[in-house]
């Protein structure tokens, strides 16, 4: 509709290239600045949900798009090609995001084994650790989509990215 424009838009599993591509014509059309990408590309069992021409297409174009990406471990793990085993790791691989064209990364760090709870939020001049205690709990399915909402919609009320993290990790743990 054109009387109602969003302020923000989340956008979440992305299962094929042809997807990401709509995807990005409709981001062309609209011009909406303030944009988050949850890139979902793995199952909780371990089970990969996106080929790699779509992995390529969401390095190649999507991810210059968007104001934000927060990919958990396994995700930064398969868009950077590195493997993570601890908070430097996770910058390293936020840096990576970056010179893919990322605006700012946020990079979840529930798979590291950790009982203090490490989300790394990078932007062009900042990087910043959020800290929380670990909460054991087999519910987490869902966790990341929530948090990747909540950013946004913290963000179209006009918060900060930063603080738009910052204030969607206290909520969702």
């Amino acid at each position: 509709s054109k009387d109602i424009r969003p302020d923000a838009i989340k956008i979440g599993m992305l299962h094929s290239d042809e997807v990401i591509n709509v995807v990005l014509k409709s981001l062309n059309k609209i011009n909406v600045k303030k944009i988050i990408l949850d890139p979902v590309m793995i199952a909780k069992g371990g089970t990969k949900l996106i080929d790699n021409k779509s992995i390529k297409t969401l390095k190649l174009k999507l991810i210059k798009k968007v104001s934000l990406i927060t990919p958990n471990i396994p995700e930064a793990e398969i868009l950077t090609k590195k493997k993570i085993f601890s908070v430097e790791d996770m910058i390293s691989a936020a840096k990576i995001l970056m010179s893919l064209g990322s605006k700012n990364v946020l990079i979840k760090g529930g798979h590291l084994k950790s009982r203090i709870m490490y989300d790394i939020f990078i932007s062009k001049n900042e990087i910043s650790v959020f800290k929380n205690k670990k909460i054991n709990t087999k519910n987490t399915h869902g966790t990341g989509c929530t948090l990747s909402s909540a950013i946004a919609t913290y963000y179209s009320c006009g918060k900060t990215l930063k603080k738009s993290c910052e204030m969607a990790i206290k909520y969702v743990n």
